[in-house]
């Protein structure tokens, strides 16, 4: 007669068998996790330069003659052609314009464009807006700061864009204030711009370039100052609800 079967040898096995694949599954999941932390900023970045020169080609080689346009006597398309025609044509046009003719021309056109009701606007915000950025003034942000936001007590990455005196904005004169440009998450082109006392602005020891990297990764990278994973472990257990909440 066969000897029994013990039962709790039985559930031990399955246990094993259950433990070694969440082994195995937890051991792939972190696998495919690494994979697409490696290959996503790559796949993202071939894709955008991509579309920026394929952008730049649709627009400009329709623009371009027969004999200077490649893809008109070559069997396959040459990528990136109008980007570089275009970079040759824009320092050019700058060239021209470092001279006095250049900038008769420059001036006439703004005359002209000034004087249509709809277009003025635009060229006229879109030229203030690139001469800003672009100036070889460097006008750019000036620090990061800490704001007060959206109530007392909580405080918002923000970033200072210049002082301004309280009269300039229609407040009392000689009240020293910044203006001060709150970027969304995670797109920092996009955000809005208020003024503030300068006393109720707090400047912090970090780069323009670190803090737009903390507003886009969403408050989950602090550059150059990482957190200890013991410390992260510590914080996550810290927020995370109790079972049964």
């Amino acid at each position: 007669m066969p000897d029994p079967v013990d039962p709790s040898s039985q559930v031990k096995a399955v246990d094993v068998e259950i433990k070694a694949h969440s082994s195995v599954f937890g051991k792939l999941r972190a696998y495919f996790f690494t994979g697409l932390v490696i290959t996503a900023p790559i796949a993202i970045t071939v894709w955008a330069t991509y579309w920026f020169v394929t952008m730049f080609d649709a627009w400009v080689k329709p623009f371009l003659p027969a004999a200077y346009n490649p893809d008109s006597y070559l069997p396959i398309r040459v990528p990136g052609f109008g980007l570089i025609f275009a970079l040759i044509a824009i320092t050019l046009i700058g060239f021209m314009a470092a001279n006095l003719a250049g900038r008769t021309m420059i001036a006439i056109w703004d005359k002209i464009l000034n004087s249509m009701p709809v277009v003025r606007s635009i060229y006229k915000g879109s030229k203030q807006i690139f001469e800003t950025l672009f100036s070889q003034k460097g006008a750019s942000f000036r620090n990061v700061c800490l704001v007060e936001w959206p109530r007392r007590g909580t405080w918002s990455i923000a970033f200072v864009s210049r002082e301004v005196d309280g009269g300039q904005i229609g407040l009392e004169p000689g009240r020293p204030m910044f203006a001060v440009y709150m970027s969304t998450t995670p797109n920092p082109t996009s955000g809005y711009v208020f003024f503030v006392d300068v006393a109720d602005v707090k400047i912090i020891d970090m780069t323009v370039e670190d803090g737009l990297k903390l507003v886009i990764s969403m408050g989950l990278v602090f550059p150059d100052r990482p957190l200890a994973p013991e410390q992260e472990a510590k914080i996550a257990g810290a927020v995370s609800l109790p079972t049964g909440a």
